[in-house]
């Protein structure tokens, strides 16, 4: 089933009645339905990253249907649309999952990820996707990419604001704080960054890699408004974004803590990996999967 998302400016929405907008028991299901994509993608293509990408499914619901990103699936280049980076470019079933019930393209073609000659790459590709912000993969680019947007969409004057999802183990890049700290300097409020908290990366647990201790008090330290949040929760996800929207003076960040396979928990255990890095569920186990999510 395919959502049906109103294009509306960023004003009529704030000005919608509450009963309008979609509820929170709206959202959790469509991210219950954006877990199946997940699942039934990355397993045909026996390929991909399923549980990189369920730990962002509340943050990706909530900002294309919870009335906090304006954009138009029919007209994807608008200039005033809102943008969506996924720094952590790996957990893109997630991103083609949203696009698919906003009506970016026909949700058939989910099963074509990773296909030869299929725009849906293992990674996003502006070139290939209309509705695709930018090209990632290389991690640590993600936010020097929407800090250079924010900033475009201020000298423009769009009104545009910049989302950008980074993963906790490309927290240890450089280039991560480098923006952080540019993005401070030319109050860019348009700019909101969420690091998706979820304690794993390719070879481990983050903390066992290379431990940066605690994210909040780090981005603070660089004149951000920052808070922390349960990141599985859609309710304190949408509260979240909320209190951003309010925050006009300074760029904003929520650390968002996840679990890594969110959704599908039991299963991870029971297969005695909790990271479950860079694999597609096999057949058997994506049926229970998708059982559970039933």
């Amino acid at each position: 089933m395919t959502f049906v998302v109103r294009t509306v400016t960023r004003q009529q929405y704030l000005q919608m009645d509450e009963e309008e907008k979609l509820s929170i028991d709206e959202l959790k299901q469509i991210a219950k339905t954006l877990r199946k994509h997940i699942i039934e993608m990355t397993t045909a293509a026996n390929s991909g990253h399923p549980s990189s990408s369920l730990s962002a499914v509340e943050v990706v619901t909530a900002l294309y249907f919870g009335g906090f990103m304006k954009y138009d699936a029919k007209k994807p280049h608008m200039p005033e649309r809102d943008r969506f980076v996924l720094s952590k470019g790996h957990a893109v079933p997630v991103l083609y999952a949203a696009m698919a019930e906003a009506g970016f393209f026909a949700e058939s073609q989910l099963k074509t990820l990773r296909k030869l000659g299929s725009p849906l790459e293992g990674h996003p590709n502006l070139k290939r996707l209309p509705g695709i912000e930018a090209s990632t993969g290389s991690l640590g680019q993600g936010l020097s990419i929407g800090l250079g947007q924010a900033l475009a969409a201020r000298i423009d004057k769009t009104g545009s604001k910049v989302y950008v999802v980074i993963g906790d183990g490309e927290m240890g890049e450089g280039q991560v704080w480098e923006a952080f700290a540019a993005a401070s300097k030319y109050k860019t409020a348009n700019l909101t960054a969420i690091i998706d908290q979820n304690g794993y990366q390719q070879t481990g647990s983050t903390n066992e890699v290379l431990d940066m201790g605690d994210f909040h008090k780090k981005i603070e330290a660089f004149g951000w408004h920052v808070q922390t949040i349960n990141g599985n929760s859609m309710e304190e996800v949408v509260d979240a974004l909320k209190t951003s929207e309010s925050i006009t003076d300074r760029p904003k960040a929520i650390v968002s803590k996840t679990q890594k396979g969110f959704g599908i928990l039991p299963l991870l255990e029971e297969a005695g990996d909790m990271n479950f890095h860079g694999k597609p569920l096999p057949p058997a186990m994506a049926e229970k999967a998708l059982a559970m999510l039933s």
